[in-house]
């Protein structure tokens, strides 16, 4: 499969280009940047063959099966649309795009040109998130009663920009944290967040978006959800808990790109220490969206699964803004 970067960034640089080249016949042949020179140094930096400013010159290259979308936020719906519409598949960062309605526009599209969409939802590939939701569905947990995540981080100062100053591009630790948990209790159990509380905060970092924000969630089935997201906090651990009627995990710096972390497993048998691969979440989402492209498998995370987690996220921005009980909407998903 051969690949074109829309959008020199940071997450293509550490991330997706070399999971991208771990897969046995899969090439990165050209990168999209706004700016000329960057697009030139970034294509040079990491051995690609081909630079351009224009998305015309990425798509319409019949060598292009499928394409990775990093660029902000505001730019993922334009952009997915026209290589859908040139007939390549599409694996976008999160959030999908900047509304659920619009993220939804982009899932039907797909549908409709008969393409892979999939989201980049890197924490449900990870052995540590894999693990856990092993263990709920075997039953070791009993009956789900409460989730409690901790992804209150301090963001890396090159990663900033948009993120802490523009709501226009996507930014805020809404957009770009909350629809991680969002996924990940959703992929935990295979149900829907159905309403949220949430209040959030601005100032110590962002300007103009929300920095801080926790909420609690509530699902169909009774398990309620507390999270805590934040850019500004720079000695909080994160992880996550899980509590049933037979059993909680405990897991800690498992919020994380890299496969890291530890889990906890606490039942009326005592404690022990949960073994979880380390394989590189990125490399198995990106094995994973070719598995679908070749019709053997299901993407990891799917257009639709990036609906909803958008859809949630929405939900606790709304929350927070008005300060009133909230229902998540997903439109028809």
């Amino acid at each position: 499969m051969k690949w074109g970067l829309i959008g020199a960034s940071t997450i293509a640089s550490e991330q997706m280009i070399g999971a991208i080249r771990a897969q046995s016949g899969h090439e990165v042949v050209t990168v999209l940047s706004s700016d000329s020179a960057r697009g030139r140094d970034y294509a040079v930096k990491h051995g690609i063959s081909a630079s351009t400013t224009i998305l015309d010159d990425v798509l319409r290259g019949s060598d292009i099966d499928a394409v990775y979308i990093s660029t902000t936020n505001d730019k993922h719906l334009p952009q997915a649309l026209a290589a859908i519409g040139a007939g390549k598949h599409v694996l976008c960062e999160k959030p999908l795009a900047m509304t659920v309605e619009d993220a939804a526009i982009m899932v039907r599209a797909a549908e409709g040109a008969k393409v892979v969409l999939a989201t980049n939802h890197h924490l449900r590939n990870a052995g540590s998130h894999l693990a856990i939701r092993d263990l709920i569905r075997s039953g070791r947990l009993g009956k789900i009663l409460s989730i409690r995540i901790f992804h209150a981080v301090m963001l890396p100062e090159h990663l900033r920009g948009w993120r802490i100053d523009n709501p226009l591009a996507g930014g805020g630790v809404i957009p770009d944290i909350v629809v991680h948990d969002a996924d990940t209790v959703r992929f935990y159990l295979d149900e829907d967040p159905s309403e949220v509380v949430a209040m959030e905060f601005s100032g110590s970092m962002g300007q103009g978006v929300e920095d801080s924000a926790m909420s609690v969630w509530t699902t169909p089935s009774g398990v309620m959800v507390q999270t805590h997201e934040s850019f500004t906090h720079p000695f909080a651990a994160s992880g996550i808990e899980v509590h049933g009627t037979k059993g909680s995990v405990i897991a800690r710096n498992v919020m994380t790109q890299q496969p890291v972390g530890d889990i906890l497993l606490r039942t009326a048998s005592g404690e022990e220490q949960v073994a979880f691969s380390t394989h590189n979440l990125y490399q198995r989402s990106v094995a994973k969206f070719a598995e679908a492209v070749a019709g053997t498998g299901q993407a990891s995370a799917t257009g639709v699964d990036g609906v909803k987690s958008l859809a949630v996220a929405e939900a606790v921005k709304t929350a927070a803004s008005t300060g009133q009980r909230t229902t998540v909407d997903y439109g028809e998903f």
